[in-house]
């Protein structure tokens, strides 16, 4: 993977397409980390507040000789900006969050050719089958299926049966479209 650390002179000279792919490639990471905090803050509001800091302290950033230095950075600014909201007026006791491992993966890069195969394959689901699957992947593991099942208007079982047969779809269109998947004990347990 790219070290996106190459993006910050680009930054510093204020390139928004550089700052635009340095977003792209971390902002679902960032978002990820702050999971712990969703129910006690508006993560919304703080990933956006996080990357515009950034943006601001390009200038002076300074960074480390360890890779990824500006993934950490945007991630350690999210981070305090998470605690400060859960913890409200200065001095307020700390929280359970404050002891919330940090997540250590770098952002991954994704495939421009793998996302448009991807988006393809969804666009061809039947309704039914790609409106539940879009379900599951737009909350991202906040609601549970049941809920879920609600929203769309289907019964969990039908719900969870067209998840299942959008799965197998999208791996029939990948595959037909020569995007490898992977064989044996990983793919089951990625399909449960």
């Amino acid at each position: 993977m790219q070290d996106l650390d190459s993006l910050l002179p680009a930054i510093v000279a204020g390139d928004t397409e550089a700052f635009g792919r340095f977003m792209a490639a971390v902002e679902l990471p960032v978002r990820r980390s702050l999971r712990p905090f969703a129910t006690r803050a508006d993560t919304e509001a703080i990933v956006q507040e996080a990357f515009l800091r950034v943006w601001q302290v390009a200038p002076k950033l300074k960074l480390d000789e360890r890779e990824h230095g500006l993934y950490r950075f945007v991630l350690r600014v999210a981070r305090n900006l998470a605690l400060d909201a859960v913890k409200g007026p200065r001095g307020a006791a700390k929280t359970d969050l404050d002891h919330a491992p940090e997540p250590a993966e770098p952002p991954v890069e994704v495939d421009p050719l793998l996302r448009r195969r991807i988006a393809e394959c969804f666009e061809r689901l039947p309704t039914q089958p790609g409106n539940a699957l879009r379900a599951r992947l737009d909350n991202d593991g906040a609601d549970p299926d049941t809920m879920l099942a609600e929203r769309c208007g289907m019964k969990p079982n039908t719900f969870l049966q067209n998840v299942t047969r959008a799965k197998k779809l999208m791996e029939d269109c990948l595959e037909r479209k020569g995007v490898p998947l992977p064989r044996g004990p990983v793919r089951e347990s990625a399909a449960r």
